[in-house]
């Protein structure tokens, strides 16, 4: 089968090929009758233009780069589903990267990125969620969302000057600590985060502020910190059980931790929610499978990935500017895993309740 070029198209049609360029490209106004014609021999022929040609034409490539740290952590595949919904619906395509967070790779990445001529970058992780950003990666990420647009997904780097989308932890955190106080809890622990990262000093701070506003003493022996996983969450409620007194309930820093916590507690012969409550915080698919089913908060994944593909798309367009920070409203998912200390009455949910969420007041995007 003979293969069809622009050239066969523009004779066939008796016009020329930059007509055809611009039925293409939509560059330029074309007649409807000859454009109807140049459509009804191109899908004769089932002719598909070049890529390479178009992105040479427009300058475009219709790719979107996606670097996050951590393929096999579910939040991430969630926040890229939604970012593949809402890019698939203006025809992109992605180029994914996962940087395992490691600075290195990062750097590797954006260059190929550059290299490949992609339209513009969603960034995950790594050096976005340090409180401290080493200032030459800072530098680097800088250099390159001026000559690509970029866009930051649940974090920053300050006094770059990044566009951001992000979904308020601080706010989640509140949520989940002021429900566990209004089950009846005053001894609160949080369990997880490394003390480098952002997103563990955010929720340390709301937590502790929650608590502080509602007159309750923070225990410093309760706060428990050692990584993100589930093996560390199992580990980190093994070490807050080998203390004397208890806390009542945890709050964790995300659902893998509280998962883990869990765990520990049904080893060691404990019941959550009977003799523990637990929250998470992402909400997760595993966090509707696991039993208990996980209390938890939402960062609404999905939509945090479209909203980032539409403010990228903002950026990408040259026109009108999005804000600096657009921040996303969490949800509290109630469950099974939390109810009344020692398991009283008063449960977190009713019977056939599960799921049920309590969401902050709906907000628009904020600017910094």
């Amino acid at each position: 089968m003979k293969h069809v070029t622009v050239y066969d198209i523009a004779e066939e049609a008796q016009v020329s090929v930059a007509t055809v360029s611009r039925v293409l490209n939509g560059t330029a106004p074309v007649s409807r009758t000859t454009r109807d014609r140049i459509e009804a021999i191109m899908l004769k022929h089932q002719f598909r233009p070049n890529a390479v040609a178009r992105s040479l034409t427009k300058r475009e490539t219709g790719i979107i780069g996606v670097l996050l740290p951590d393929i096999t952590n579910p939040f991430f595949p969630e926040v890229f589903s939604g970012i593949e919904q809402e890019g698939l619906a203006s025809d992109n395509t992605f180029f994914v990267c996962n940087t395992l967070g490691d600075y290195g790779r990062e750097s590797h990445f954006l260059r190929l990125m550059r290299e490949k001529r992609v339209d513009g970058i969603l960034f995950m992780g790594g050096r976005v969620n340090l409180k401290a950003c080493d200032p030459s990666l800072a530098r680097e990420l800088a250099e390159h969302a001026r000559g690509i647009p970029l866009v930051v997904v649940n974090g920053d780097v300050k006094n770059a000057g990044l566009t951001r989308v992000a979904t308020d932890e601080a706010a989640g955190t509140g949520l989940a600590v002021r429900h566990l106080i209004g089950l009846g809890h005053t001894r609160i622990g949080f369990l997880g985060g490394a003390p480098h990262m952002s997103t563990t000093a955010v929720k340390l701070r709301a937590f502790r502020s929650a608590m502080r506003q509602a007159g309750l003493t923070v225990e410093e022996r309760w706060m428990i910190p050692g990584g993100f996983s589930a093996d560390a969450g199992r580990e980190q409620m093994k070490r807050l059980l080998a203390l004397g007194r208890l806390p009542t309930a945890v709050c964790c820093v995300n659902d893998f931790t509280a998962i883990g916590a869990i765990k520990a507690a049904v080893e060691r012969g404990l019941q959550v929610p009977a003799d523990i409550s637990v929250v998470g915080f992402d909400d997760i698919l595993l966090a509707r499978h696991v039993l208990p089913e996980l209390t938890t908060v939402s960062q609404q994944a999905g939509e945090l990935g479209r909203t980032a593909v539409r403010v990228l798309r903002q950026l990408m367009g040259g026109g009108a500017r999005p804000r600096k920070t657009t921040m996303l409203a969490p949800e509290l998912v109630l469950r099974q895993s939390t109810a009344a200390p020692g398991g009283g009455a008063t449960a977190s949910i009713a019977a056939g309740e599960t799921g049920r969420r309590a969401a902050l007041p709906p907000r628009g995007p904020s600017g910094e």
